[in-house]
């Protein structure tokens, strides 16, 4: 089984967005000092444009941190579900290859588990027209801590029903190779002009109830273009096994959020 094309698995998000909004996990606050540390300037009043917001995830803790945040989203379904769960900030419809912002309107851009969608030999020529001098482009992704070893095993039962390796996808764009699920392997993003990024890891954790946890799988691009039978197939057999392992019905999700960030 081959990996769908490209737009197939980008636009598969807008029929779940609410999906999406209730199940995905957030990010933790030391990311967010993490981001004030390296752009050298706080979050607080700074112009923040949030790009491929989706729900707005990031939106709302960097609006909750105090930055003139606005969003930039493509989806209809994300963007409908964004304004419904965030009505007091700001979006508009665009993507990260054709930035619908000023120039120099911008201290930070960023990219929470976004920059893979776009061609990287477009989106970094828009990233420092709309950034001001100075400004810090910020690129992250929530990858799975395959270190726990039940989410390891599931991994590897996500692998062998998709004929996808997933997790293998998202280490390759947070490395910047360019071979995750947009294939855009000929433009590496570590490699883009006049920008060097630094690389920070921050773990974190949240628990959740096992329906959470799989509504989270679920929302993923490649179980949204799989199909609802094979989908449902894999769910009913993974909450078999995970309420053995896990009776009380609660689970400890583990990440790490790989940041890189450059600036203008």
């Amino acid at each position: 089984m081959t990996s769908p094309a490209p737009p197939t698995r980008a636009h598969s998000f807008n029929a779940a967005a609410a999906q999406y909004a209730a199940n995905r996990p957030s990010y933790p606050q030391l990311l967010l000092d993490t981001l004030e540390e390296l752009a050298g300037r706080p979050l607080k009043d700074a112009r923040v444009a949030d790009i491929g917001a989706g729900t707005g995830i990031a939106s709302a803790l960097l609006h909750a941190r105090g930055a003139r945040v606005t969003a930039v989203e493509p989806g209809g379904g994300m963007a409908a579900q964004f304004r419904a769960s965030h009505p007091g900030i700001p979006l508009v419809r665009g993507d990260g290859d054709r930035l619908p912002l000023a120039t120099a309107s911008a201290d930070f851009l960023t990219y929470a588990q976004a920059w893979h969608w776009t061609d990287p030999a477009k989106a970094a020529p828009e990233a420092r027209r709309v950034l001001r001098p100075g400004g810090a482009l910020a690129l992250w992704w929530n990858i799975t801590d395959h270190t726990a070893p039940w989410l390891a095993d599931q991994d590897a039962r996500i692998r062998d029903h998709l004929g996808v390796d997933v997790s293998a996808e998202q280490r390759a764009v947070a490395a910047g190779n360019g071979s995750g699920p947009t294939e855009r392997g000929e433009h590496p993003w570590v490699d883009l002009p006049g920008l060097t990024f630094t690389e920070r890891r921050i773990p974190h954790s949240r628990t959740v109830p096992l329906a959470t946890h799989l509504a989270n799988l679920g929302s993923h691009s490649a179980f949204l273009v799989l199909g609802e039978e094979r989908t449902n197939a894999f769910m009913t057999r993974e909450r078999a096994l995970l309420s053995e392992l896990f009776p009380d019905g609660m689970v400890e999700e583990r990440y790490v959020v790989h940041l890189r960030l450059a600036l203008n």
